[in-house]
């Protein structure tokens, strides 16, 4: 890896008399005479494929030795919120779809509850959209938690824990694109409810879809949590106690590993989470090989949620999947044409056959979007990755005034240092992919 060798950190002036007391000459020279030491720093990336994306990872080295670590971002900044001041309500969740993309259905989830509590409609929502979102968001828990998992052991040398997981990720994924279209990025869950109803026949589908996810499931405990070698090479390596994470702000897995069940659908339910029957796993080891269990046992909860959430779709078909308000609810269902995509055309000419009002309608919504009562809302929801938390402020128009995202991957990404400081240079990479951050979420 690149490296350059510096003096220690006595400041800008002491750097300025070592070069006038020594002259032109080579810095390590320089440095080991006039200091008396040499630090090594490492670049880890911006671009290495430990760290799941584009993060740039400082390490100051002695020997084998971590003496102190920080992290880098920026790199993936998309300008997220920014974008979302210029566009209406509903185009929002489009962008904010992008930020975390291995778990897109959260961001779409708290935007749209924060908006709908601006509007005043939180308790209008029909239950069946309700259900579809917890649907979406429990099996996105999974996919999220299958990438961690692969991609954590595909760096450790296990490539069949990647080809594992995400094997049983393609399962879930293809219910997604029967659903909203799209693999990933959906913009499926809109303020008021959810962009169209499930397909017919999708709740059978989805129960023979989770048979094989639990069979790869049961296949990936075998490969890591039965295995000696992983659980030796993770076993205590990245320890982050209870009072780090709180004084951090870390939440999530990371913070249910020092025994603390902190989980939002707990907490503080939304989506009717407090109806459905389910677990928060635990863990006192406060290490790497703990949120590796906890993630796997987080996924088993998940498909618990899912299989009463498909039982409530079953009793529900039929019924409305969007806010009864025409001043909110988008006109018209979406419908997958020949084409992939387009509007339901019998909708179309039913309105233009039945009163220009109505296609006035139909185009303001479309184009300018409905109007905000001014004032804002803060909505948090349970993230794969922690509390994700989601501030919107409307100023009474058809645009968001500001949407700020507390996201999980920004707050964890601070334990990067106090996980690998004294640690080996081995064990970065372990300890940041048991963080799982997504830079992404990270940089927006």
């Amino acid at each position: 890896m690149p490296h350059a060798t510096l003096p220690a950190d006595d400041g800008l002036a002491a750097t300025v008399r070592a070069f006038e007391a020594y002259g032109d000459g080579d810095w390590d020279d320089i440095a080991r005479e006039a200091v008396g030491e040499e630090r090594i720093v490492v670049n880890m990336g911006p671009q290495h494929p430990s760290t799941h994306g584009v993060l740039r990872l400082m390490l100051e080295i002695d020997g084998e030795t971590v003496t102190e670590a920080r992290a880098g971002i920026g790199y993936l900044h998309t300008g997220i919120e920014k974008n979302m001041e210029f566009r209406t309500w509903t185009q929002g969740t489009t962008f904010c779809t992008r930020m975390d993309y291995v778990a897109p259905f959260f961001q779409e989830a708290g935007f749209c509850l924060a908006t709908e509590r601006l509007l005043g409609i939180t308790d209008d929502v029909p239950e069946r959209a309700s259900v579809i979102r917890v649907l979406m968001m429990e099996l996105n828990r999974i996919t999220s938690h299958l990438v961690c998992l692969g991609t954590g052991g595909n760096e450790m040398g296990a490539t069949t824990v990647m080809t594992v997981g995400f094997t049983a990720r393609e399962e879930i994924l293809r219910l997604f694109e029967a659903v909203t279209g799209l693999r990933m990025n959906h913009a499926y869950i809109r303020p008021g409810g959810v962009a169209v109803d499930v397909p017919e026949g999708f709740t059978a589908q989805a129960r023979d879809a989770l048979e094989n996810v639990r069979h790869y499931l049961g296949q990936l405990g075998d490969l890591m949590l039965a295995n000696p070698i992983f659980k030796a090479r993770l076993t205590d390596v990245g320890a982050l106690n209870l009072a780090g994470c709180m004084a951090l702000g870390i939440t999530g897995p990371v913070l249910r590993s020092t025994g603390l069940p902190y989980d939002v659908r707990k907490a503080a339910p939304y989506c009717g989470y407090e109806t459905y029957e389910f677990d928060v796993p635990t863990g006192t080891g406060a290490d790497c090989y703990t949120r590796a269990v906890l993630r796997l046992e987080e996924c088993y909860q998940s498909l618990r949620i899912v299989e009463q959430a498909l039982a409530r779709l079953d009793a529900t078909a039929g019924a409305p999947v969007m806010v009864a308000d025409r001043k909110i609810a988008w006109p018209a269902q979406l419908a997958v044409g020949a084409d992939g995509q387009g509007n339901s055309l019998e909708h179309i000419k039913k309105i233009m056959g039945t009163s220009m009002e109505a296609l006035i309608h139909h185009f303001k919504l479309v184009t300018e979007g409905f109007r905000v009562p001014a004032g804002q809302a803060w909505q948090t929801v349970e993230h794969p990755r922690g509390e994700l938390g989601v501030h919107v402020v409307s100023d009474g128009g058809t645009r968001p005034y500001r949407a700020h995202f507390r996201d999980p991957s920004f707050n964890n990404l601070q334990a990067v240092s106090v996980m690998c400081e004294g640690g080996q240079v081995a064990d970065v990479v372990v300890a940041v992919a048991s963080l799982d951050p997504v830079l992404g979420g990270v940089d927006r």
